[in-house]
């Protein structure tokens, strides 16, 4: 059996980031309206709303936390992820 996205995501940003907290949510049901789901056919997976706490954080503004995320997940946009919403902090 084949990994989820969400499960594919969150493997790689606990390998990452080592997050304090980690909650991932699949909000492409919300999404499936848009014209870059009904390309993809609409089969999900879409659009994620991530929270995550780490340390790696530390120091860094809000768009570097962004940046490194989008940097970790490539892959994954290059596959189909169209969007991300983030809430990222140096702790929980």
């Amino acid at each position: 059996m084949s990994e989820t996205r969400a499960e594919r995501i969150g493997r790689r940003l606990k390998a990452e980031f080592a997050p304090e907290t980690l909650e991932i949510r699949d909000e492409s049901a919300r999404h499936a309206h848009h014209a870059s789901a009904r390309e993809l056919g609409g089969a999900g997976e879409t659009h994620f709303n991530i929270a995550m706490a780490s340390a790696r954080f530390k120091g860094l503004s809000r768009v570097q936390r962004h940046r490194l995320v989008h940097e970790a997940l490539a892959d994954e946009f290059a596959g189909g992820l169209h969007a991300l919403s983030l809430v990222l902090s140096e702790r929980a």
